[in-house]
């Protein structure tokens, strides 16, 4: 049975310290009962060390949002998986669709990354997922089989095991819009197809396949209830909380 991983992604908020501290106590205080989830947030890099100071004391990990695949050197704002292990991170978000989009990344890069963090023992959580005029040419299945194929390249069955996959659909990130539990449900168990195609059974089912697309406390449940959806990495409604309380304790009640 695979443990649900409830991921939030504070993206370009909560960067000073003390709120992300008063935060992070809040949200601490709500979820010292969770067991049967796995509870991980991404600050920025400015208040990281922080933020593990405080963790510490409880049943959060702590991911960052990036990082480059060099461990030193002339790489003028990137930041390195040596820093963030030493620092006590223990996850990483990599290829996000905004930096996909805004910064240009490509599955190749992002491949060095994962294969980077893999080696530093930094849990990786990889997003992949369509625009929405790639949903409406009908070319979903063929733009995640392409990021799987190129994303993943030279992985091991044992790092796959490692390894988080974030299903985001772009077109429901901060639009409001989300796919629907059987849409998401439909391309989640696309990929752990591919996965098991690609490895074997075993291996395809023990991935976690987090859904990443506007969800929110009141569709939360309904879309952790599907067979091959293992959580959620959450953007806006993680910035609370309360909010991002809720959306933990759908996928707890759920086990």
């Amino acid at each position: 049975m695979r443990k649900p991983i409830i991921g939030g992604n504070w993206k370009m908020n909560l960067g000073v310290p003390s709120e992300a501290v008063k935060m992070l106590n809040n949200l601490i205080s709500l979820v010292r009962k969770i067991e049967l989830v796995d509870v991980v947030i991404a600050p920025p890099f400015t208040v990281l060390e922080s933020v593990i100071k405080v963790a510490k004391k409880s049943n959060i990990k702590i991911a960052a949002q990036n990082m480059y695949f060099k461990e030193n050197g002339a790489f003028t704002g990137e930041i390195s998986p040596n820093f963030l292990k030493k620092m006590g991170v223990e996850y990483v978000i990599l290829g996000h669709s905004e930096r996909r989009d805004i910064f240009y990344e490509t599955d190749e890069l992002i491949n060095n990354k994962l294969i980077k963090a893999l080696s530093m023992d930094i849990i990786p959580i990889v997003c992949i997922g369509e625009h929405l005029h790639q949903r409406e040419e009908g070319k979903t299945k063929e733009i995640i089989a392409y990021q799987m194929e190129n994303t993943f390249k030279n992985i091991s069955k044992e790092d796959i095991t490692k390894t988080i996959i974030a299903y985001e659909p772009i077109w429901a990130i901060g639009t409001g819009k989300t796919a629907t539990p059987e849409q998401a449900e439909e391309i989640h168990s696309y990929i752990r197809s591919l996965l098991v195609s690609r490895f074997n059974e075993e291996v395809g089912n023990k991935v976690r396949i987090q859904y990443g697309g506007s969800v929110k406390p009141n569709n939360a449940e309904a879309i952790f209830s599907k067979d091959n959806i293992d959580g959620g990495l959450v953007g806006g409604a993680s910035l609370e909380a309360s909010s991002f309380y809720e959306i933990i304790r759908a996928a707890e009640k759920l086990k």
